[in-house]
This record gives structure tokens, C-alpha cells and sequence, in this order.
């Protein structure tokens, strides 16, 4: 994707490509800082870590190494030994759904990450739409987006981007083809009331959609992060949570007894909350609040 972005001239941080056999300092004197250390082959920002320094790149690079050593990464096969080194695009970090009809892109939705996500890890939290960008922003992401399936060759189907705006435009960070990962699409509702896996089905299907416009009401969704490493013994507050004004579901995902990873060497979350309300703001402040109702008793790991 970064070699093809490149060539077609995509707006899209500056890459290298490193693989675990590779001397980290000597792979440390070979960027420019700040940077992104990431493998090419997991996900949900698991091994995902920001590098200010040579001395941060090389614990960096160890940390991401010995995560694509465990046996069950290295099982994955092609690409599991790969480091991505990119460049650090600041700005905010904003989420673009979307489904290709004939090449044309059709924005089915703009999500704001309200909290800022600078590293050194890269745990999402907040999602919500609409985006409270201007205008013209966000017609310049849905361009770029555009511009970056039309490169990889995407005609058809659902796209899932996430972009960095800074002073200087939109950039590509991630592009595939696919929708956005875990609950979150519960944000998403369409037309007269389609789910978005819905919308992608009938499109693969042939089957006419009325409607691709999202319900105006603001929507979002918030990631429960890990707090810390340990077995997780309770879950507290869970109604008082509900009972926040524009709170529509509290869904845990952990359980009880389960050992609980954080990032880097984590990939889950504890749950999910979802909100509506009548402004994007109210939908955040509504997120933040359910949050800091919930309590999560976390006690030591099993080893």
C-alpha cells in the first residue's frame, strides 16, 4: 500500500521497511524523527508505538520484534516478521467510511477521534458523527480517500480510511477495503433504518438502495480501553452508565476472569458505549461521562 500510494503521488507519510533479523540501531540512524513503528500484519494498533529518538526507536523495534515472535503471530506466515517505519504525521486523526459504486466513492460516513492520539501508543478511543471539520476539509479527505482507492485499484465495495489532517492537508494514513472493525458500526444507520453491513450487502447483491444518506441524528461510539495488565474481577456501574442522557448501550466484551493485555502487546477492548444526541458535542460529552461512571476491578496477572 505505501509503495503504490507513493508512486501514484498520494499524500501519505515517508516509509521504510525493516524486518526483526535487522539491526535496530543500526535501522535507528536510517529515519528521521519522530516516527511510527508498526507490523505489517496485525491489527487494532497492536505493536504500534511512536519513536522520537534513535534510543526510543531501538525499544521501540525490540518491543515490536518480540510481539511478531510469539508463536501465535509467527504462525500467521508472509509478513509476520515485517516492521513498518513511517514518518509521524501530526494533526487530527479522523475516520472515513465509505462504498465504492463503479470507482465513485460515496461517503457513508466522517468520523471526528476527538482525543488526541500523539503516541506513544495508539489506543482509539472516541469516534463521532458527524465531523465537526469545515466544509472544504472534509470534501479534501473524501478527495484524498478517493485518490488512494483509485491507486490500489478498488472499484467496488466498502472502504475503510483514517486520515491526519495538519496545516498542510489531508494525509493517508490507512486505507482497506473492508468496513469499520469491531462494534462500532452500531453508530451507522442509513435510509430507513439499513445497518451499514446492510448497505454493503445489497450493493454485492445487486439490490438497490433508496438511500445511502446517514440518519441526522449525531452519533458515536467509545473504545473501553485497558487501563492495565491483570484478570479482570468486576465490572461497576454499568446502569449508572446507561443512565447518562444520550447513552443508548453499554456493551462489555471482556469477562469476568479474563486476563486483560494492554497496548502495545494487547489488541482488544473492554467494551464498547454507544450515543446519540442532538449535537456531536453532546454525543462526546455523553462518551466521556458513561466512562467515567464505569469502574473496572482489575487484579494481578496470572503470570
Amino acid at each position: 500500500m505505501r509503495e503504490v500510494l507513493s508512486r501514484a503521488g498520494v499524500p501519505s507519510p515517508p516509509y521504510a521497511l525493516f524486518t526483526v533479523s535487522s539491526d535496530p540501531e543500526v535501522a535507528a540512524r536510517r529515519v528521521s524523527y519522530p516516527v511510527v513503528l508498526k507490523p505489517t500484519i496485525l491489527a487494532a494498533s497492536r505493536g504500534v508505538i511512536r519513536a522520537d529518538s534513535e534510543a526510543e526507536f531501538v525499544t521501540a523495534f525490540r518491543r515490536v520484534a518480540a510481539i511478531l515472535e510469539t508463536p501465535e503471530v509467527a504462525a500467521l506466515g508472509e509478513g509476520a516478521d515485517q516492521i513498518l517505519v513511517e514518518g509521524f504525521i501530526p494533526g487530527r486523526e479522523v475516520a472515513l467510511e465509505g462504498l465504492l459504486v463503479e470507482g465513485d466513492l460515496r461517503v457513508l460516513a466522517l468520523f471526528d477521534k476527538p482525543d488526541p492520539l500523539e503516541g506513544p501508543f495508539f489506543e482509539e478511543t472516541i469516534y463521532v458523527t458527524p465531523s465537526r471539520l469545515p466544509a472544504d476539509v472534509q470534501r479534501a479527505i473524501a478527495d484524498q480517500t478517493a485518490w488512494g482507492a483509485t491507486a490500489l485499484g478498488l472499484r467496488e465495495g466498502p472502504v475503510h480510511a483514517e486520515l491526519r489532517v495538519d496545516e498542510r492537508g489531508p494525509w493517508l494514513i490507512e486505507i482497506a477495503a473492508r468496513s469499520i472493525g469491531g462494534l462500532c458500526s452500531r453508530t451507522l444507520r442509513f435510509g430507513t433504518g439499513l445497518t451499514l453491513e446492510e448497505i454493503i450487502l445489497r450493493h454485492a447483491l445487486g439490490i438497490d438502495v433508496e438511500s445511502l444518506e446517514r440518519e441526522r441524528v449525531p452519533a458515536g461510539v467509545l473504545m473501553l480501553p485497558i487501563p492495565r495488565g491483570g484478570v479482570l474481577e468486576a465490572v461497576r456501574g454499568r446502569e449508572a452508565a446507561l443512565a447518562v442522557p444520550g447513552i443508548e448501550a453499554v456493551t462489555i466484551t471482556a469477562h469476568v476472569g479474563q486476563e486483560l493485555v494492554p497496548l502495545p502487546e494487547g489488541s482488544r477492548y473492554l467494551g464498547f458505549v454507544f450515543a446519540r444526541a442532538e449535537s456531536p458535542e453532546r454525543v462526546e460529552a455523553a462518551l466521556r461521562e458513561a466512562h467515567g461512571r464505569l469502574d473496572f476491578a482489575i487484579g494481578r496477572p496470572t503470570t
